[in-house]
């Protein structure tokens, strides 16, 4: 494969293959930067037409809870007492930005993640 800008799903396709066919390629031989090459175009394409919305700032903090292995009792301290936790995760409350500025330290959690808008439980409604 001749490189080229990646403009089109064949060209994308194409640069798969290639990519899949290079790997394992040592670094600073043509074939690895062919390689980094190859990547860094592929990437670019795909942000370009693949685009990724960032997560839901809750959903990203439990998910940090279950990757670490903790539960949300690990929330406490950081969000505030227990009661504060439970209101922020069943959406009762949004995040301020001292604990934005703590789940970062401690969990570090993207801030831009955190700081996107949460999506509040409707007054009224039981969990």
């Amino acid at each position: 494969m001749r490189l080229k800008p990646i403009k089109t799903e064949s060209d994308h396709d194409a640069a798969l293959r290639a990519i899949e066919r290079l790997c394992g390629a040592e670094e600073g031989t043509p074939e690895g930067d062919r390689l980094d090459i190859l990547t860094t175009l592929v990437e670019a394409y795909e942000d370009a037409h693949f685009p990724m919305d960032m997560p839901d700032p809750i959903e990203a903090i439990k998910f940090r809870l279950e990757q670490q292995g903790e539960d949300k009792k690990a929330l406490i301290g950081i969000i505030g007492n227990r009661t504060r936790v439970y209101e922020v995760l069943r959406r009762d409350r949004p995040l301020s930005l001292s604990m934005i500025r703590r789940l970062n330290k401690r969990f570090q959690i993207p801030a831009d993640v955190l700081i996107r808008p949460v999506r509040l439980r409707p007054k009224g409604r039981a969990a």
